[in-house]
C-alpha cells in the first residue's frame, strides 16, 4: 500500500462517516422516525441545519486536509500489512483510552477557564439540543486542540511498534461515528447497553445543563473525578 493510498483511505474514512452523519442528521431533523427515542422534548430551531453548516463545512475541510496530510507524512511509521486482529484491536483500544483521558481534562478546562468558555467553547454549546453533525460545530481551535490526545495515543504506540493502518482507520471511523451519535439527542436501545461506553444521555445532559459529564468516549473519568452530572 503506497503513501498516497494511506492518505486517501484516511480521507475516505472521514468522508464516509460524515456522509452517515449527514443522513442521520436529516432523519433526526426532518422525520419522526426516531421521535420515541428523543431525550429532550425541546424542538429544534427553525433552519438550524442551514445555520450550522458554514462552520461545520469549514471545520470539515480543515479536518480532511490535516488527516490526509498527517497520514501521508507519517507513512514511514505505518505498518500497512493486515496483521493480527488482536494487535489492531489493542492499538485501537489504547488510542481510545489515551484520547479520552486527554479529552476529559481538556474539556473540563474549557469549562473551568472563563475566557475559553466564553470565547471558544461557548460556540459548541449553542447546541443545547444537538443533532448529529453538530459534533464538529465548534471553534476550530477547540477541536484541533482536542485532537492532541489522538496524536499522543498513537505516538505512545510507536514507542513499542509501528501504527497499523487498519487500526488507524478503525479508530478514526469508530471515534467519528461515536461523536456523531452522542450528539444525536437519541437514546437508542443497543448503544445504551454497551458497558463503559459513554451514552448519548451522558453527553446530552452536558449540552443541556452546561456542567459535568466532561468525558466523551467512556464514562469512567467522570466517575473517578466525581464530575458526573447530578440532577
Amino acid at each position: 500500500m503506497t503513501r498516497e493510498w494511506v492518505a486517501l483511505g484516511t480521507v475516505l474514512v472521514l468522508v464516509g462517516s460524515n456522509l452517515f452523519g449527514l443522513i442521520y442528521s436529516m432523519l433526526v431533523l426532518k422525520t419522526n422516525i426516531f421521535k420515541a427515542f428523543r431525550i429532550q422534548s425541546k424542538s429544534y430551531q427553525d433552519a438550524i441545519f442551514r445555520k450550522r453548516m458554514p462552520l461545520f463545512l469549514f471545520n470539515f475541510i480543515i479536518l480532511l486536509f490535516v488527516a490526509g496530510a498527517g497520514s501521508y507524512l507519517i507513512y514511514d511509521s505505518i505498518d500497512t500489512s493486515l496483521t493480527s486482529l488482536w494487535i489492531i484491536g489493542l492499538q485501537v483500544l489504547f488510542a481510545f483510552v489515551v484520547d479520552d483521558a486527554w479529552f476529559y481534562f481538556f474539556h473540563r478546562w474549557l469549562h473551568e477557564n472563563k475566557f475559553m468558555l466564553r470565547h471558544i467553547h461557548s460556540i459548541h454549546h449553542r447546541a443545547t439540543t444537538p443533532f448529529p453533525l453538530e459534533y464538529l460545530y465548534a471553534h476550530p481551535l477547540e477541536w484541533m486542540l482536542g485532537m492532541i490526545g489522538v496524536g499522543i495515543g498513537f505516538a505512545l504506540i510507536l514507542i513499542v511498534m509501528p501504527i497499523n493502518v487498519y487500526a488507524l482507520w478503525a479508530f478514526g471511523l469508530l471515534r467519528n461515528l461515536h461523536e456523531i451519535h452522542i450528539h444525536s439527542d437519541l437514546q437508542l436501545p443497543f448503544f445504551s447497553n454497551v458497558p463503559f461506553l459513554s451514552k448519548t444521555k451522558h453527553h446530552d445532559d452536558h449540552h443541556s445543563k452546561l456542567e459535568g459529564n466532561y468525558a466523551s468516549t467512556f464514562n469512567w473519568m467522570d466517575r473517578i473525578f466525581k464530575t458526573t452530572f447530578k440532577k
